[in-house]
């Protein structure tokens, strides 16, 4: 079950760089908790590299915490904006180094406003 997860994470967060480039040379770790049926699993993923093991990722700069079920519904077509709205409903909770929070939103916001600029051109 964790070495699906793991590969779940991976796969998302490279689907989630792919769709924001400019996020992709951020080096940061960040510690993802799953909450499952009576457990929680953790898991550290690092970043550039998007290397995920299993492990409490205690040097982690970033926490981000959602129900595992909310999880497989994200990653079934991980877009972009059924993160952030999982993120803006709180259906998925960041926390940490606030300085990484705005950088990420505001890396995140403006790939959104080219997205809605290209859309609108065609």
């Amino acid at each position: 079950m964790s070495e699906d997860a793991r590969r779940l994470i991976a796969n998302a967060v490279t689907g989630l760089l792919e769709q924001v480039p400019a996020l992709k040379p951020l080096n940061l770790v960040v510690r993802i908790d799953l909450h499952g049926r009576g457990d929680t699993q953790q898991f550290r993923l690092k970043l550039p590299e998007v290397e995920v093991t299993k492990d409490i990722a205690a040097d982690s700069k970033v926490q981000v915490e959602m129900r595992r079920d909310e999880f497989n519904r994200l990653t079934e077509h991980n877009q972009l904006k059924d993160w952030r709205q999982a993120f803006v409903t709180g259906r998925v909770k960041a926390t940490g180094v606030d300085q990484y929070l705005k950088l990420i939103h505001q890396v995140v916001d403006k790939q959104e406003e080219r997205s809605r600029l290209k859309k609108a051109r065609h």
